[in-house]
């Protein structure tokens, strides 16, 4: 079994676990592993997301995480940042590291019950998570900020299950499409590839965004 798959169910085995401590009760699962886990995504992603949505003492949250997982797996790393959470998980099962961050602050956001999954594993996981529209949001918005490929095929991927562009500025809106211009060869065949399943690596290598690209012209037609 590849690193991917086997990265994959450790992320489903901790999840599993977070559930089974009740480390869940107070969050909303989010990004590019929920994506993969409830909805199919077909990239893979290095690690869990979350934001709290429940007031939570963080520290004491901290604590119980830490007496959670020790028995379990190797906490290589776990503190309270300006804005997140973040935890490290290391075992001898699986080949890579895990790393888990949770966004400290409490945003007004859109979520749903969901049950995350692999093909992989046996396990399902009923959790909160992101909508789709939530989740488009939320990927435009880091794709204005940091412009990574990921997030552009991530807003691919929603436009293709149906979810809207939330609404721009024109302004923002020509930014958005020259941020796209901008991704080159590399980004498509080299970052984009290296987190692709193989049965599309070789389309978007050749076709890149080219669905996303028909999306925006129709937006600026309107």
């Amino acid at each position: 079994m590849d690193t991917f798959r086997q990265h994959e169910l450790f992320e489903i085995d901790v999840l599993d676990k977070m559930r089974s401590f009740k480390l869940l009760e107070p969050l909303v699962f989010g990004g590019g592993s929920m994506l993969r886990l409830c909805h199919e995504l077909n990239r893979y992603s290095a690690g869990l997301d979350f934001w709290f949505v429940k007031k939570t003492d963080q520290s004491e949250y901290v604590t119980r995480f830490k007496r959670r997982f020790e028995s379990v797996y190797e906490i290589t790393d776990a503190q309270i940042k300006h804005f997140t959470l973040l935890f490290e998980l290391r075992t001898v099962t699986y080949p890579k590291r895990l790393k888990i961050e949770i966004r400290r602050e409490m945003p007004d956001i859109d979520f749903q019950e969901k049950i995350a999954f692999s093909r992989f594993a046996t396990k399902q996981i009923v959790l909160k998570a992101l909508t789709l529209e939530q989740a488009m949001k939320n990927k435009v918005n880091a794709f204005m900020d940091r412009g990574e490929i990921r997030d552009g095929f991530d807003i691919e991927f929603l436009l293709r299950k149906g979810i809207s562009l939330p609404e721009m500025s024109s302004a923002r809106l020509r930014k958005f499409r020259e941020k796209i211009d901008r991704l080159t060869e590399t980004d498509f065949k080299v970052k984009l590839g290296s987190i692709l399943e193989n049965d599309v690596r070789e389309y978007y290598a050749i076709r890149k965004f080219e669905y996303l690209k028909e999306k925006l012209v129709e937006i600026t037609t309107l």
